[in-house]
């Protein structure tokens, strides 16, 4: 099974949605092998162990704009139902209502992916606030040292989604 689904391929799948880390019920059933309804039907037969903060639906809103990243739809379609948003706790309550082998192995994979993205964030978290401190400790020095640091931050920024290689040659009065 892991070598059917790699994390890094979770990971990805994993959207931000009204402040929550989330995975969509359409992307969810794939990765079980089921259809989206049956999926649905199975939580809603089970709708007592998926509270709000565990599952919520899309509004058309956030749903519609959204459409190309989320729903894999011929051009020209239109999402016909609002796909659910299943938080880490909710993905994990998925294996009790989904009894096969695939989906316990499903979610034990898309549950290392949550841990992974977490320990990035905590990470990243406790970088930016050491360098606060340093910085305060070090406020009335050079101001090259505040250059340091501003070059440090824009190293944790994300890199951009994708960097234009450019190839041929150029003058070197033209290159950047």
């Amino acid at each position: 099974m892991k070598k059917l689904i790699p994390q890094e391929v979770i990971e990805q799948k994993i959207y931000m949605i009204r402040g929550h880390k989330v995975m969509l019920s359409t992307y969810l059933a794939k990765l079980y092998g089921v259809r989206v309804k049956a999926l649905i039907q199975a939580v809603k037969r089970n709708i007592e162990r998926f509270p709000d903060d565990f599952m919520f639906q899309l509004t058309w809103d956030e749903a519609e704009p959204s459409r190309s990243q989320f729903v894999t739809l011929k051009k020209g379609q239109n999402i016909k139902y609002l796909p659910y948003a299943f938080t880490e706790q909710g993905v994990a309550m998925l294996s009790s209502v989904l009894r096969s082998k695939r989906a316990i192995q499903v979610n034990i994979t898309i549950m290392r992916a949550f841990v992974k993205l977490r320990l990035i964030l905590s990470t990243h978290k406790e970088l930016a606030q050491k360098l606060n401190e340093l910085e305060k400790r070090v406020e009335k020095h050079d101001v090259a040292i505040q250059g340091i640091f501003e070059a440090i931050r824009q190293l944790m920024e994300s890199p951009p989604a994708k960097d234009r290689i450019i190839t041929g040659f150029r003058p070197l009065d033209k290159v950047k």
